[in-house]
């Protein structure tokens, strides 16, 4: 089955998937529950012939389209649905119209393009061996969906075993038009949340020599921190702690009795994840001891590190180049310290995460706005490529496993 072929039956459903993206970014919901969003995707492409699981953790959907060629290996392609909790400022005609909430990390486009994938492979089921599942997730955005859905036997289970591949597309607005990118091992870093509180004793500011003035001593912590990183961690295997909010007092002439911080923590291992763990609350009860206070380290775990199979990435960079030509495929040099909790399911399934460059074409990509800033943008332009590329994934390695 030529990828070129795959191609052209995507463009053809430009319209429908500009539609298609355009109707969930208008109306974006967050978490891990999107009914709205998961309805939009029955209704179009409720003509399919695919076989439709849900919950009950969530709203995700998995749909799966059966080979008529046979039975054979299976594949999984997920597009994330979710959006964040943050104000729009593209100024589109589709721009959202939910206060506070915007598609601002791309998932609409992903949901299109799965669906353009589906649209595609259903086309030519009958030359399929084996089947191919479409993972519709939301919760992407720090919920936990992926892992979610893998507990309540969505992805495989009891009653069918798990995929023997699995993939995914994600949107890069600040990367060159119709690039594919991607990378073996590492790709995506492990994100856990750190939240320290400081206890002092408050009074006059006035007077700071009769309190325990716990604001400068959060200070002191945020520094050590770094310095900790700097040189205690090898920078070849990258850690990053950064403390993004810090919350204290009411007034400007009082010191307060509290100083709270939250930040992330970013590794690309285990180890120095555990590590991490261990030695963040020892820096900080220590230098709040040095000054007679007290200080409590809460870290919450989040995604575990994305880690692309070898042999997927070779497939994938084998499909981009056979579909879109030999300069489509950009081979990371770096892993990217943003998290995914598609993570989850390659800790299961052997597979690969990809990135599309979403930049107008012609334009600087360097000065586009990325992922999650209020006015990032997508060139529709790109959806049937990211489509075909889907479709390519799934029916290689249905054709040629991983050879």
């Amino acid at each position: 089955m030529s990828v070129l072929d795959l191609a052209a039956d995507a463009a053809v459903l430009f319209d429908r998937l500009v539609a298609l993206r355009r109707s969930i970014h208008a109306e974006p919901e967050i978490g891990l529950h999107t009914p709205r969003t998961r309805d939009k995707i029955r209704k179009a492409l409720a003509h399919l012939p695919l076989e439709w699981r849900e919950g009950p953790s969530t709203t995700g959907l998995v749909a799966t389209l059966k080979g008529g060629a046979g039975d054979g290996p299976c594949v999984l392609l997920r597009g994330d649905m979710d959006a964040l909790p943050m104000p729009e400022e593209t100024g589109l005609d589709f721009a959202s119209t939910i206060p506070g909430v915007m598609h601002a990390c791309g998932h609409d486009a992903h949901v299109a393009m799965l669906g353009g994938a589906a649209e595609v492979l259903a086309g030519r089921a009958d030359r399929l061996q084996g089947e191919v599942r479409f993972m519709f997730q939301p919760g992407e955005e720090g919920y936990h969906g992926a892992r979610f859905m893998l507990d309540d036997g969505l992805l495989g289970g009891a009653d069918r075993p798990l995929p023997d591949a699995a993939f995914a597309l994600h949107v890069m607005p600040n990367a060159p038009h119709g690039i594919v990118g991607g990378r073996a091992g590492p790709l995506l870093a492990a994100a856990d949340q750190l939240q320290i509180t400081v206890a002092g004793r408050g009074g006059h500011a006035s007077m700071p020599h009769d309190t325990l003035d716990p604001v400068p001593i959060a200070c002191e912590i945020v520094s050590a921190i770094q310095t900790m990183i700097a040189r205690r961690f090898s920078v070849f295997d990258p850690v990053v702690v950064t403390i993004a909010k810090i919350e204290s007092g009411t007034a400007h002439n009082v010191i307060p009795d509290t100083a709270r911080m939250t930040g992330t923590i970013r590794t690309l291992s285990a180890a120095n994840r555990a590590r991490l763990k261990e030695e963040l609350p020892l820096l900080a009860a220590g230098i709040a001891k040095a000054h007679g206070l007290a200080a409590e380290v809460h870290i919450l775990e989040g995604f575990p590190v994305t880690v692309c199979d070898p042999q997927a990435v070779d497939l994938g960079e084998k499909v981009a180049r056979e579909m879109f030509g030999e300069q489509s495929f950009l081979r990371l040099a770096d892993p990217i310290m943003g998290a995914e909790d598609f993570a989850y399911v390659l800790e299961k399934v052997p597979g690969a995460m990809f990135f599309l460059g979403v930049s107008r074409a012609g334009e600087d990509w360097r000065q586009c706005c990325g992922i999650h800033s209020t006015r990032m943008m997508v060139d529709e332009s790109v959806l049937p490529q990211g489509a075909a590329f889907l479709a390519g994934l799934a029916t290689t390695f249905l054709e040629r496993g991983w050879g």
